[in-house]
């Protein structure tokens, strides 16, 4: 079971680490100040649980290492995120509706996992899913502010929709991992996530005029590591230059 939930804790410290760093790319660029502002602190928010997620990950390893170095020292193949948040931003069209299909589910998996039967896993998800509630308010409002907006606002909305789509199956994918660590009530089947998720997606966008994609296909392989996409490898040889360049550096 161990090595199972050392798997389970890198995809939810992977999600919110490689996402947190993809909205980060938005800070001093935004296309207004208060954009600006509510995406630093939502990349925040996400960096604070990859602390936690990982920090017990790498306890659970038992192999001396540290978030730190689980964030900074592995390479693309050791990552387990979904490929939805290693999508590159585009625009901001593309930024919120990617966050807003994470979002969905993100705060229904921490809502499960708030009744873990693993102590450490239910303290870490109850002080998340507060601030999972907060980005999925924030950005469903956006998505309907957008796609029942302007003609172009809304284009833009339905063509972020449209590309991001076939991603979102990933995040339900349920394999041995999964079943290991929902036996025993330690995490939520993701599989068991969708009905809640699909009520919800559904009812924004409908609020938002914005028609759901047709088709089932989901990309997949980032939760296992068989495959990411290119842009991960691009994302992570800026985010880890530092820690690689200078191995052991103290601020």
């Amino acid at each position: 079971m161990s090595d199972a939930l050392f798997q389970g804790l890198l995809r939810l410290g992977d999600n919110t680490l490689v996402l947190g760093h993809r909205i980060s790319e938005w800070c001093g660029k935004a296309p207004a100040l208060e954009e600006d502002i509510a995406l630093a602190n939502t990349a925040l928010d996400l960096i604070g649980q990859t602390q936690m997620w990982l920090g017990y990950a790498a306890e659970v390893e038992e192999k001396d290492r540290s978030a730190d170095d689980l964030a900074f020292l592995r390479d693309v193949w050791d990552f387990r995120n979904v490929l939805l948040v290693e999508r590159p931003s585009v625009d901001f069209a593309h930024t919120m509706m990617r966050q807003f299909l994470f979002d969905a589910w993100h705060k229904g998996m921490l809502t499960g996992l708030t009744q873990s039967t693993d102590p450490r896993i239910a303290e870490i998800a109850a002080k998340s899913v507060k601030e999972a509630t907060y980005h999925l308010d924030r950005s469903a409002e956006t998505v309907i502010a957008l796609g029942d907006g302007t003609e172009v606002s809304h284009a833009k909305m339905q063509d972020a929709l449209d590309l991001a789509w076939p991603y979102v199956g990933e995040m339900f994918a349920s394999d041995e991992i999964d079943t290991a660590l929902a036996a025993d009530g330690t995490m939520p089947d993701p599989a068991s996530l969708r009905p809640a998720w699909d009520q919800t997606v559904a009812a924004t966008l409908a609020e938002a005029t914005l028609t759901l994609p047709d088709g089932d296909f989901a990309h997949q392989g980032g939760r296992t590591g068989k495959m990411h996409t290119e842009h991960l490898g691009h994302m992570l040889a800026q985010m880890q230059y530092l820690p690689r360049a200078y191995p052991g550096a103290q601020w």
